[in-house]
């Protein structure tokens, strides 16, 4: 009896103490989880898949990509959980696993920075297929309403293939740019490795920057085309943003003064100090200005002091005692913006915060907002908040990387996930029949680890519905962000 009740008083003492070891992060393993964010993107692949292949439950698929236009575009990432390669989203999901490896890659563990090469890779060279003849880029492949209709496994899919193409002289300055942007960061994440493979990359990246400015508009905006583009990845915030983006990149990857004066000289007439809160597949304004501002801080170049200036408002709506705070916190702590898919947000402004941190801290320089001095270190905090609701110090106490703790999402808004392996079903499951899985009340048969789902919103409320897509589907450029926040916190895990 008294070794009972010893042993409840130790229970009592430990439940009394995890809210505090909560607190600090300490049962969170930031490695494992970099690990499983990174081996996502194998859930997300085109084409023929590699012997390495880990993500062992899909097979090949999407390999007559392009066939209809003489042209091979097999290869790339499915946006999320359809079976459509829309290349908007798939550029900025690049160019941030770029940035990741660029800012955090000296700290990864050597395994993991080889894989973030081989994912970055895996898109890099399908965007070079895309770009791959004159004065034309194939912006998009997989008819979204016909595929959008039907729930089926990318090994199965039978719906058309379209591939939408922009020529000159029509505008696709975003798409256009969001390429040269990934082209220019990917051959800096590369050029350790493979100097030869980087040189390809850059040397695409400027010519494919050059239609971008040269056919200046959006491409959702060609009618011929425009149908299929949206709504899903319309342009919807104007294509400058893009340009400044891809200049900067190329800027950061050549250190040539023409990309300087281009940034410097198109900072009004492209809108750099329009909507600078934001960051995202559709909006570069916000990662400009962080990007940008490194030169300053660095003390190269002053002449870009207004970029800094805005990437230090940016940040300080960030900060809850700043006079200029007005980012939205949900109650338990999330980063919260209308829309849906939450979680996109979360993880591109943290990536931002612990960017724009080392730029400070590298300077040895802090931010002032208004009344209150912010240090590197409170900005890294602001980010390991996001990193740790995500995976799992939340209300709900539910990781939102599935696969990641006991308690993930297990019914997510994905097709490949949904219905059963070709490797355990190997019998075709067509457009129709794949219903009674999307519909059924069983976890999915095939966990995609790694994905992070759209996620809850302003009130914390997460309900496991695969019906629900805006919480439960996840999306390559929700994950490509938090590689790098996961990448700094597992070198780093006791910021507090």
């Amino acid at each position: 009896m008294k070794r009972n009740i010893i042993s409840s008083k130790l229970m009592l003492l430990l439940l009394l103490l995890l809210p505090l070891l909560n607190c600090h992060g300490s049962y969170l393993d930031y490695t494992e989880a970099l690990t499983k964010s990174i081996l996502f993107f194998e859930g997300q692949r085109s084409g023929y898949l590699p012997q390495d292949q880990r993500m062992s439950w899909r097979g090949h698929s999407g390999l007559s990509d392009g066939w209809e236009m003489n042209v091979d575009l097999t290869g790339g990432y499915y946006d999320a959980g359809d079976n459509v390669k829309f290349n908007f989203p798939m550029a900025f999901t690049t160019t941030l696993l770029a940035w990741s490896v660029i800012e955090f890659g000296e700290i990864m563990p050597p395994a993991e920075l080889r894989n973030g090469l081989v994912a970055i890779r895996w898109s890099t060279d399908y965007l070079l297929k895309t770009v791959s003849q004159p004065d034309r880029i194939f912006v998009q492949v997989g008819d979204p309403v016909l595929d959008h209709d039907c729930w089926e496994r990318p090994e199965d899919m039978d719906t058309a293939r379209t591939v939408y193409t922009v020529d000159a002289p029509n505008p696709a300055s975003d798409v256009a740019g969001e390429t040269a942007a990934a082209l220019a960061a990917a051959s800096i994440a590369f050029r350790p490795s493979d100097p030869g493979y980087a040189e390809t990359l850059l040397r695409t990246s400027t010519r494919v920057f050059d239609f971008a400015d040269r056919n200046r508009g959006a491409y959702s905006d060609n009618n011929n085309i425009r149908e299929g583009v949206c709504p899903y990845y319309c342009d919807f915030d104007g294509y400058q943003d893009e340009l400044l983006w891809g200049a900067a990149w190329l800027r950061r990857a050549t250190q040539r003064d023409d990309y300087l004066s281009y940034i410097q000289e198109n900072r009004q007439t492209l809108g750099a100090d329009d909507n600078i809160n934001e960051f995202g597949w559709d909006n570069k304004h916000a990662g400009v200005n962080v990007l940008v501002s490194k030169e300053v801080l660095d003390g190269t170049t002053y002449s870009l002091q207004s970029y800094k200036a805005s990437a230090d408002s940016f940040m300080c709506t960030l900060i809850p005692e700043s006079s200029s705070s007005h980012i939205q916190y949900s109650p338990g702590g999330l980063i919260y913006k209308p829309g849906g898919s939450n979680l996109q947000h979360a993880t591109t402004i943290t990536f931002l915060l612990l960017v724009y941190a080392n730029y400070l801290e590298k300077s040895s320089q802090i931010l002032n907002c208004g009344t209150i001095s912010v240090s590197p270190s409170m900005l890294r905090k602001i980010g390991k908040r996001q990193v740790d609701y995500i995976l799992g110090e939340n209300p709900k106490g539910i990781s939102y990387m599935v696969g990641y703790s006991n308690y993930y999402p297990q019914k997510i808004h994905h097709r490949g996930s949904t219905i059963p392996s070709i490797k355990d079903h190997p019998q075709v499951i067509g457009c129709n029949e794949g219903s009674i899985y999307f519909n059924s009340s069983q976890p999915n048969p095939n966990v995609l680890v790694g994905a992070i789902v759209g996620g809850p919103g302003e009130d914390d409320v997460y309900d496991d519905n695969r019906d629900e897509f805006r919480k439960s589907e996840p999306t390559t450029y929700i994950n490509a962000p938090f590689v790098g926040a996961l990448a700094y916190f597992a070198a780093n895990p006791n910021v507090n």
